[in-house]
């Protein structure tokens, strides 16, 4: 069964490196694996209890156990590449008897030594293709420690302008800003601000997928909490007289259609309109919906 060994490895090795490409350079479609693990934390950390102490483990633990899953299955791909060759087309430094290191686990320790380019040399390819193929595998651990690298440092920022957005949203609902006096220059461009950041969150969702299984805790932090509230700013806003109010109101609620359909696309799956989604979004994340409607009149003040 040896024989079978070697293209088996050669498929694991592939299908790692599929899923890396479609994860981090290639993502605007989950990576098989990666969309497995999230998707299978998410699901469990609902079903745990209180949502809210147990789903803040399932995006870290998720990136996680993503890489070591990367890791270990380029591991055990390049070990049965190894395997039907050992001890043949193998060194062995003095000391060790070729016939009693040529194993599966002599071949998986080979390519871990290999993967994570500690070169230890005391088993060492000596036939010309596993030659070439052996640093092949040490690029690979590279490319596996770069990316991930990138992606944390990717995902993190993105999840960061994700709460600044609710929590600037949490300010102005808190801030009890009345229709009339979004009606004005300075509510024209609140509503364009507010638009702009919402188009880099769609963006987000699609670059970094990912950190839809983050939970964002605090409910003045948590977008999926504040939505509600930015459609209703939206809706009120139209009707303002205005032209500039008006016409900031209609691309905010553009920015918000988009968003809704990201996230209904790739997460969530009502086949609703923006409220529906956003209250599918709010309900899997574990939070109420913030009011919908500014005040219609009156001064502003704490609430």
């Amino acid at each position: 069964m040896t024989w079978f060994a070697t293209p088996l490895g050669a498929v694991l090795v592939l299908f790692i490196l599929r899923d890396v490409f479609h994860t981090l350079w290639h993502p605007t479609r989950h990576g098989g694996l990666s969309r497995l693990v999230m998707v299978s934390l998410w699901w469990l950390s609902a079903r745990l209890g209180t949502r809210r102490r147990p789903a803040g483990l399932a995006g870290p633990l998720g990136m996680v156990t993503v890489v070591a899953a990367w890791a270990l299955t380029v591991a055990v791909g390049w070990g049965l590449i190894y395997w039907p060759h050992m001890p043949e087309d193998f060194s062995y430094a003095a000391g060790l008897v070729p016939s009693e290191h040529a194993g599966p686990l002599d071949a998986l320790y080979i390519s871990l030594v290999t993967l994570a380019t500690l070169g230890l040399g005391d088993i060492a390819p000596t036939s010309g293709w596993l030659r070439v193929l052996a640093p092949m595998e040490a690029l690979v651990g590279f490319v596996l420690l770069s990316a991930t690298v990138a992606w944390l440092l990717g995902i993190y920022p993105a999840l960061a302008r994700r709460r600044a957005l609710a929590l600037r949203l949490s300010h102005v609902r808190r801030s009890r800003a009345t229709a009339e006096a979004l009606d004005s220059d300075g509510g024209a461009a609140l509503l364009d601000g507010l638009t702009s950041a919402l188009s880099t969150i769609t963006v987000d969702f699609l670059q970094y997928a990912e950190s839809y299984y983050f939970h964002d805790g605090d409910e003045n932090t948590s977008l999926p909490g504040q939505l509600g509230y930015a459609v209703g700013l939206a809706d009120q806003a139209t009707a303002a007289r205005h032209p500039d109010v008006r016409l900031s109101a209609s691309v905010l609620r553009r920015a918000l259609e988009d968003l809704a359909t990201v996230l209904d696309e790739r997460f969530l799956r009502t086949g609703g309109g923006p409220d529906r989604v956003f209250a599918a979004y709010a309900d899997d994340h574990g939070q109420p919906q913030a009011p919908g409607r500014p005040p219609e009149g009156g001064g502003s003040g704490p609430s």
